[in-house]
């Protein structure tokens, strides 16, 4: 007979986690804000298009045992950060 256990994150995810968490929700204001037809003057498109591309390098380099809060928080991310990217070219 197989035991179930559940097993908790060890430090290292649960550090990943957070700082996906944090990372992620940095940009919700931004992305909110040019939602909703504010200027986007502000915001570099050079900047913004050379995040999203480190992102999703990021997201491909997470691929590996153990990195599922790394993929996780750069997809979240990369698709915040490409809606900006998006308002920017639209409202900028």
């Amino acid at each position: 007979m197989t035991e179930t256990m559940i097993t908790f994150p060890n430090l290292v995810e649960t550090v990943g986690m957070l700082a996906g968490l944090l990372t992620t929700t940095a940009f919700r204001p931004q992305a909110f804000k040019f939602r909703h037809g504010k200027p986007a003057r502000g915001v570099s498109l050079m900047m913004f298009a050379c995040f999203c591309t480190g992102i999703a390098l990021n997201v491909i380099n997470g691929f590996t045992p153990g990195a599922f809060p790394v993929i996780l928080a750069n997809v979240l991310t990369l698709c915040i950060a490409a809606a900006i990217l998006v308002f920017k070219t639209r409202y900028g």
